[in-house]
């Protein structure tokens, strides 16, 4: 069946989420800030572990070479400047605020918080689009199966220090991969060796950045850094 592992992954994420709100509700706000932090961590060697993986290569001497660095560069820069003039980050967040009170949680504190951290932790990430891409030129769901016990487990923990906003990231989760699933077949082919490994490198630091405004609050806009990824795909059809 296409599109099944984008509707287990957004059953995941609201599982996840679930269990999160029904253990978070009797924890202390001690335990909810030490959670948030270790939750920031955790998210901050995933990302720094893609980012690794990205740059650092192992040469035939033994040695490590480092590379990707102007596309980090470039991506990021450029990426930046387009999501300020778009003001992703704003609209990202009227979106949260927009389903707070539509959805009754008008007094839930960090509900947008909650949203838009678990929104661009799960969203953010080649596996989302690989996976959709096979569910939807070969309905095989595998890679969507497997990123939806990964999402759970993230989900379920955000959920215990951030609330309820981070059981509605299912919705981006299942309209990105949702779409990207209908248009497989056009999709394919921009998603070459080359595109996504420029997609995992920028999304992986994009992650990090996630990381860094859980552990430390919000320092960086990182939605107004997504225009980085589509950069990054576009670089690896450059000429040089």
């Amino acid at each position: 069946m296409i599109g099944l592992g984008t509707i287990l992954n957004v059953a995941g994420i609201v599982a996840g989420g679930l269990l999160g709100l029904s253990v978070g509700r009797f924890l202390p706000e001690r335990f909810q800030d030490t959670l948030t932090k270790a939750c920031g961590i955790c998210v901050l060697f995933m990302g720094m572990a893609g980012a690794m993986e990205g740059m650092l290569s192992l040469q035939a001497d033994g040695t490590l070479a480092s590379g990707g660095t102007m596309l980090v560069v470039a991506s990021l820069c450029l990426g930046g400047f387009l999501g300020e003039l778009a003001n992703i980050d704003d609209k990202f967040e009227r979106f949260g605020q927009w389903l707070k009170i539509k959805t009754g949680n008008a007094k839930e504190q960090k509900f947008v918080e909650g949203f838009v951290t678990a929104s661009l932790t799960v969203c953010i990430g080649a596996m989302a689009v690989v996976g959709a891409i096979e569910d939807g030129i070969f309905g095989d769901p595998s890679t969507l199966t497997a990123k939806a016990v990964l999402d759970l487990i993230i989900v379920m923990v955000m959920t215990c220090s951030l609330g309820k906003g981070c059981i509605f990231s299912a919705i981006p989760v299942g309209l990105w991969q949702g779409l990207v699933t209908v248009l497989a077949r056009l999709v394919k082919p921009l998603m070459t060796d080359a595109a996504l490994a420029n997609l995992s490198l920028v999304g992986s630091i994009l992650i990090f950045c996630v990381g860094l405004n859980l552990v430390w609050g919000k320092k960086i806009r990182v939605a107004n850094l997504l225009p980085a990824i589509v950069i990054a795909v576009a670089a690896a059809f450059l000429p040089f």
